[in-house]
């Protein structure tokens, strides 16, 4: 098996003991499936253990392998000379699992990555996981980012217990009845949300949960990262202009009043305008250079909510 180039491991410390175990990159990995977490935003995210397990395996799954593709360059993970990726996604995971299954029982380690953050939680993977368990095969999990935690641990809300429900049912009924269920939890509540759908799903969380305090938190662990947080009771107060895919927490039915800030008006939380924000990434990749497609593929990337040809009529004017 061809090893990782030596250029691309960190020095050793002069003071570091002596060790007869060989290095990380060394290692060679167990056939079985290893579910790696990838960054939500920041680059630097990517673990050392994840970036061992994405250069080692033979095969990466992936919902989307141009985006996977792009990834490992951004990330300079350089491929061992394996078969490389294959797409696995909600349209054709249970077609893949045979075939997964039995490269893992030929001796291969396959990875499987989402767009971003965890793989498997409101992602495709969980079929394959669980085939794989009632199989007897090896499965891993190497621990990374996961958006909800992030919003979670820095909305100030109460952070134990809490029920993370993915992405809401498109159908307003249906939705309206999964957030009545956990209305008596006393939990804090976290799904996934786009900007188009985020106010009208703020008003229907009002009519079955009540007033309660929210947090919306996008661009987690970018550079324009930003929490809005308000009462569900208050929206017409709240910014909720934002843009790209959010990340929602609703608190339980009893808790104390926000903080506020000096000079911030009740219900509002500190937020980026978003048009500025669009602004600087769009000036931001413009300046990396590149084919205007390819800038907008790359803005898109940061601001998910907007799609690659209304970016890139953007550029044109």
């Amino acid at each position: 098996m061809a090893q990782l180039d030596d250029a691309s491991a960190p020095a050793a410390s002069p003071a570091a003991p002596a060790s007869s175990a060989p290095p990380p990159a060394l290692t060679p990995l167990a056939p079985g499936l290893y579910l790696v977490a990838t960054p939500i935003g920041n680059a630097g995210d990517l673990s050392p253990r994840a970036a061992h397990v994405l250069t080692r395996a033979h095969v990466v799954l992936a919902e989307d392998t141009r985006r996977a593709g792009l990834f490992f360059r951004r990330q300079g993970l350089v491929r061992a000379g394996h078969a490389g990726f294959f797409s696995l996604h909600e349209h054709n995971e249970a077609g893949r699992i045979p075939q997964v299954m039995e490269m893992i029982a030929g001796g291969q380690a396959v990875a499987l990555i989402s767009d971003a953050g965890t793989p498997v939680l409101s992602d495709p993977g969980y079929r394959l996981v669980r085939a794989c368990r009632l199989g007897g095969l090896l499965v891993t999990s190497l621990p990374g980012p996961f958006a909800p935690a992030v919003a979670l641990s820095a909305s100030g809300l109460p952070p134990a217990p809490f029920t993370f429900l993915g992405f809401l049912p498109r159908q307003k009924g249906q939705a309206q009845k999964l957030l009545a269920r956990h209305a008596a939890t006393g939990a804090s509540l976290i799904f996934f949300e786009r900007k188009d759908r985020l106010s009208a799903t703020l008003a229907l969380a009002a009519g079955a949960l009540g007033d309660r305090e929210f947090a919306v938190c996008r661009e987690l662990t970018k550079q324009y990262e930003e929490f809005i947080l308000g009462r569900l009771g208050a929206l017409a107060s709240a910014p909720l202009d934002v843009l790209g895919e959010v990340t929602v927490i609703i608190g339980p039915e009893a808790f104390g009043p926000l903080p506020q800030v000096p000079g911030q008006a009740a219900g509002q939380g500190a937020a980026a305008d978003p048009k500025a924000v669009l602004e600087a990434v769009l000036a931001e990749e413009r300046e990396r250079g590149g084919k205007p497609r390819e800038v907008a593929r790359r803005v898109a990337e940061r601001i998910p909510g907007m799609g690659v040809k209304e970016i890139y009529e953007l550029l044109k004017r």
